[in-house]
């Protein structure tokens, strides 16, 4: 899974995480952290469909940036673009980290 005992990581709605393992693609459904409308969590697959696309079609993308090595993705599904992260879950963050979004820990190499 995405989070390990080192690793979580909070994004916007509009970017999904998915990973490949052989031949296999495993969309992460991520967990919610705040809700103030107190909307109800909907199926990965209408969040896909909310922003024009589907499961299938990302994994296509994610196909087309390397082959389809093994390792985590990352969909920003409201402007269609897409990433290769890396191998390891921390990669995600990272990755997303360069995008701009959120903040290194204040924590990590005190």
């Amino acid at each position: 899974m995405l989070t390990d005992s080192n690793t979580s990581v909070v994004m916007p709605v509009y970017y999904q995480v998915a990973l490949r393992q052989g031949t296999q693609w495993a969309f992460i459904h991520g967990e919610t952290f705040y809700n103030p409308f107190n909307l109800p969590r909907f199926p990965i697959e209408d969040t896909f469909v909310g922003f024009g696309t589907s499961m299938t079609k990302v994994a296509k993308e994610f196909f087309k940036i390397n082959g389809g090595k093994e390792g985590y993705y990352l969909a920003n599904l409201m402007d269609k673009k897409y990433y290769y992260c890396g191998k390891y879950p921390f990669d995600v963050k990272v990755k997303l980290l360069e995008l701009g979004i959120g903040k290194p820990d204040p924590f990590v190499d005190c």
